[in-house]
């Protein structure tokens, strides 16, 4: 048994980021640290960009031996993958977890092989926090707050929104609609229809032609949970003969550069900044974990609101 599996069975959880950066690679004696990698899938600009920062993160260059497997946005093919890494005894598991129940077996099989799980993104039921070690991920709550904020700060009492929300029983659609719903509640907002839109552009499209279709002039404001959704939104609005951004405005949630450009042109007005590059910080908790140090419960990564004057000012640079 190696000492990063001791020490997840001891239970040690604390110490701060601040230590982890400087860690070596690879583990004391020199050899790769072996990482299973389980992906909810490529659903979004946002999921590719993450991707590639993980995989960066985690490459033979950097001392990782990684088993990359994308879920193809269903849970059964992740439970698959997580259970695939327990059978070839990998060192650390990292966990994208697509929704947040479900995952208890599965975690306790891992937890009993000695292996620890770090979750990436997104977070799993809390009864089940005892069977991973740490999650590198953003505040989604914070973010839906931000959004309702905007809308406050912005919008006249009575205004009627739709919302796009993200993936049933996903803890980024759970979160951002409770961190919403909290700072919306009592200002005089009225909200027309809310549905699943898969966080996909694909999905905005469709459920935004079809609140178009039920509610027609109604709507003047839209609410979309990631900005591939709202990008499929600006797709509908713009078929049904409106303007994006000025007869229906729009707020959503990532910061891919598909929506800063969309930001610029006017046909988004305030987007909120959801961090997919964790792949720096995921590499710097397994090696942690794989030396047998403790670590943090949460490493939180910085976001950002924009609007055009911001965005603009970021676009030649901004790195997805």
């Amino acid at each position: 048994m190696t000492i990063t599996r001791r020490a997840m069975l001891g239970g040690a959880l604390a110490l701060a980021a601040g230590g982890l950066a400087g860690c070596t690679a690879a583990d004391a004696s020199g050899s790769l640290i072996s990482v299973g990698f389980a992906q909810t899938g490529a659903e979004s600009t946002w999921r590719a960009a993450n991707t590639v920062s993980l995989r960066n993160a985690l490459s033979r260059r950097n001392g990782f031996d990684l088993m990359f497997i994308d879920s193809q946005g269903r849970q059964e093919n992740e439970i698959a993958a997580v259970r695939s890494f327990v059978t070839r005894g990998v060192d650390v598991i990292v966990l994208a977890p697509m929704v947040e129940s479900g995952w208890h077996d599965v975690l306790d099989e891992a937890r009993r092989a000695g292996i620890p799980v770090v979750l990436e993104d997104r977070g799993i039921d809390p009864s089940d926090s005892s069977l991973y070690l740490s999650r590198v991920g953003d505040d989604f709550r914070r973010e839906g707050g931000l959004a309702a904020k905007w809308i406050i700060e912005t919008a006249e009492p009575g205004t009627r929104i739709v919302e796009l929300l993200g993936t049933t029983g996903s803890s980024a659609a759970l979160d951002r609609s409770a961190g919403f719903d909290r700072v919306i509640a009592g200002h005089g907002i009225r909200i027309l229809d809310a549905q699943d839109g898969g966080f996909t552009r694909a999905g905005g499209k469709e459920v935004m032609a079809a609140f178009l279709e039920k509610h027609g002039d109604d709507i003047q404001l839209l609410f979309a949970q990631n900005d591939d959704m709202g990008l499929g939104a600006i797709e509908a609005i713009t078929a049904a003969g409106l303007e994006p951004g000025r007869d229906i405005r729009i707020v959503t949630i990532d910061g891919t550069r598909d929506a800063l450009t969309e930001l610029v042109a006017g046909r988004l007005n305030q987007v909120v900044q959801c961090n997919p590059m964790l792949g720096p910080r995921v590499a710097s908790v397994v090696r942690a974990v794989h030396a047998g140090a403790t670590v943090q419960r949460q490493y939180i990564a910085a976001d950002r609101v924009f609007d055009a004057k911001a965005a603009k000012g970021v676009l030649a640079t901004w790195p997805y």
